[in-house]
């Protein structure tokens, strides 16, 4: 908003120049943004906000300037030259839609010799951008911008029957308007019309055929308020911003009408117009002024600092507040109708902290206790098996909760889904299932971009209905591995992802939060190849799923290469009494170790060797490692051979040579009797 500072001058003696004036219009949050000069005038560019409509015209800004300076505004009488007949026997006017047009007020000047502006308003106008026109335009104009309520200017011959009437638009309707541009109309638009067509496009442009030319004697004064979301809607669609059409959709004061009419009038009457007898000023509903509480104990809390109460009540008065004294430092605040940000007593404290200054308010560190969170052990738990597949080479990830139904019924989760009622897109019209789908769109995004390998994981959410009327919301881990993977150490080449580094990551979790017993068993699942899929058990008990990704599934995301899933239901783990953490001090004796490789027949699993191994009961045994398992035909048919790495270690002293070999050879023959090894 360009604001002249000479036009200031005709609301408010100012005795600053105008750098100072910038400092203090910065002060109270008028951001002066540039300063130029303009023949013998200086204009600031003023950053306004669309809360703040008051500040789209000279009076507003020379209101705030008065209040901070404590000075007076100065008050113009605006004479009239009357004629005998009275508005109302001159023009008819009728809002017919008060919700959109709340006040509407009129006035005819006849006889004004249209012409060039003499120089004082020319200058006032291209000072702030406008290009003078001719002396009635100018006016309203020079109007608009003193008090920023826009008015408009009618041949008052060219309004048909000198009717007035505010409606809507009609289905077909069309106006050229005064830039030579044909306007298509639609019903929910307001316009201005006369008996027969709309001559003017309310709150937004005038019609082309109403307009003022040379030879218009007869002028109609219009100065109305329109409703803000009616006129930004309408401008909008049409593609028009005008000086009127901002100004309206932020919210122009219904009270301004009346002046700004009788402004443009008795300017007019300079150019030998004589204005009608009485403003017509329809008003259907006139709106009840808001009020607000305010208390001085209040204005010290949020500030921080004691405000005498005179500077509470010079400052709020000073910008055209009402204030009424209800008790003991407490006022009652009636709000004017052209502050429309001012709603609640924050409000007004923030008003008085602008003009005391911010620079004058205090910093200070609130104190703060600090307190203890309460212990949330699921959090904590889902934290750790984070930790854990940090440490595995794998990254989290989160996706939206929404899922494509076609996509959702490949997976045959056997879950009902939950369908939205206000989808964002028909391809997210339901709640996910199960959290594989996901994981898998994103293998596929990364790998569209370049990627070798991705191994990801997601904590997160599932829905689906239990019963007809029960739905269900469980916390599940989903993850996947893909592609090629790092190796242990920077000199390991990068190979290809595999079934076993699944497996271990979810072994480690359910280690690393304590829970034993732990098995696999081989199942069938439509998420998996047929003899790829093993169930995860904790005591006996069914807690998720992991194996090889069913290729019809991968080739419906497209997806090239071998994925390893697995989606457990941390809603069923993590509801298991884990094993309590126990302290071991670090081993103050060196340990060893023995390697022993066997065979035995292939229809034992991993997980059988594994239970025989835990069964051993050897003293000095601290653990053991299945490093390798090797299959082919240098081995006899229908055996298979395991690497088993043996620690041993004595929390009292060193051990002996002796009693590691003397523990090995009751391994063997453990093991031979329980697993029928052969010692290779």
């Amino acid at each position: 908003m360009k604001i002249s500072y000479a036009w200031l001058k005709e609301y408010v003696n100012l005795n600053l120049n105008p750098e100072e004036l910038a400092d203090c219009l910065n002060q109270i949050g008028l951001m002066v943004e540039t300063l130029t000069r303009f023949e013998d005038d200086t204009v600031f560019e003023i950053e306004t906000y669309a809360n703040r409509p008051d500040t789209l015209g000279h009076l507003g800004v020379a209101r705030e300037i008065a209040t901070l300076l404590g000075l007076s505004l100065k008050t113009r009488n605006w004479p009239l030259r009357e004629l005998p007949q009275t508005t109302a026997e001159m023009v008819d006017i009728n809002i017919l839609d008060p919700q959109l047009c709340p006040r509407y007020c009129g006035l005819v000047v006849k006889g004004v010799k249209v012409g060039p502006s003499p120089d004082w308003l020319k200058k006032r106008l291209e000072a702030v951008g406008l290009r003078p026109i001719n002396n009635v335009v100018d006016i309203s104009n020079y109007v608009c911008f003193s008090l920023g309520q826009p008015i408009h200017t009618f041949d008052l011959s060219k309004i048909k029957g000198a009717r007035i009437i505010i409606r809507k638009a009609r289905k077909g309707e069309a106006i050229r308007t005064l830039e030579g541009e044909t306007a298509e109309l639609d019903p929910e638009m307001l316009v201005i019309a006369d008996e027969t067509t709309p001559v003017a496009i309310a709150g937004v442009i005038g019609g082309e055929e109403s307009g003022i030319t040379e030879t218009t004697t007869d002028v109609f004064i219009e100065s109305a308020n329109f409703n803000p979301v009616s006129i930004r809607l309408t401008a909008k669609k049409l593609g028009l911003s005008t000086d009127a059409s901002y100004r309206f959709e932020r919210g122009v004061d219904p009270n301004a009408a009346p002046a700004a009419a009788v402004m443009a009038a008795s300017l007019l009457c300079e150019f030998g117009g004589r204005v009608s007898r009485g403003l017509l000023d329809v008003h259907p509903a006139p709106r009840k002024p808001r009020t607000v509480n305010l208390r001085l104990r209040r204005v010290n809390e949020l500030l921080g600092l004691e405000i005498e109460p005179d500077f509470v009540v010079k400052t709020l008065s000073g910008l055209g507040l009402k204030l009424k004294e209800q008790g003991p430092l407490v006022w009652t605040a009636e709000i004017p109708g052209f502050r429309v940000d001012l709603e609640r007593e924050a409000d007004l404290v923030e008003e008085v902290a602008r003009f005391f200054g911010y620079d004058r308010i205090p910093s200070a560190v609130t104190p703060v206790k600090s307190f203890d969170l309460p212990a949330d052990r699921k959090r904590d738990r889902v934290w750790r098996l984070k930790e854990v597949l940090f440490h595995h080479g794998f990254d989290e990830v989160i996706n939206f909760s929404f899922a494509d139904p076609e996509k959702e019924q490949l997976w045959q989760t056997g879950c009902r889904p939950i369908k939205l009622q206000n989808p964002i897109s028909s391809k997210l019209s339901i709640l996910r299932t199960s959290l594989l789908p996901g994981l898998v769109e994103n293998a596929v995004w990364n790998f569209n971009r370049e990627a070798e390998g991705v191994h990801i994981f997601e904590v997160g959410n599932i829905y689906y209905w239990e019963e007809e009327e029960v739905h269900r919301e469980n916390l599940n881990l989903g993850i996947l591995t893909t592609g090629l993977r790092s190796g242990r150490t920077w000199r390991e080449a990068e190979k290809e992802t595999d079934f076993f580094v699944l497996k271990g990551a979810v072994e480690d979790i359910c280690g690393y939060l304590g829970y034993e017993q732990l098995s696999f068993e081989p199942v069938e699942h439509p998420f998996f190849e047929p003899g790829q899929a093993l169930k995860i058990l904790v005591k006996n008990e069914l807690v998720g799923l992991l194996g090889l990704l069913n290729a019809s599934l991968a080739r419906g995301y497209d997806l090239e290469r071998p994925a390893y899933c697995a989606e457990i239901s941390l809603q069923e783990l993590l509801s298991r009494q884990p094993r309590p953490f126990s302290f071991q001090p670090v081993p103050r004796y060196p340990g060893t170790s023995r390697d022993l490789s066997f065979l035995v027949d292939d229809s034992l699993t991993y997980q059988q060797i594994q239970q025989q191994l835990q069964k051993l009961n050897i003293a000095c045994l601290e653990n053991f490692l299945i490093y390798d398992r090797f299959q082919g035909k240098s081995l006899a048919p229908g055996k298979v051979s395991f690497s088993v790495r043996f620690y041993f270690r004595h929390s009292a002293r060193t051990l002996q040579t002796e009693e590691v070999d003397r523990a090995m050879r009751e391994i063997i023959s453990q093991l031979k009797s329980t697993l029928k090894i052969q010692l290779r």
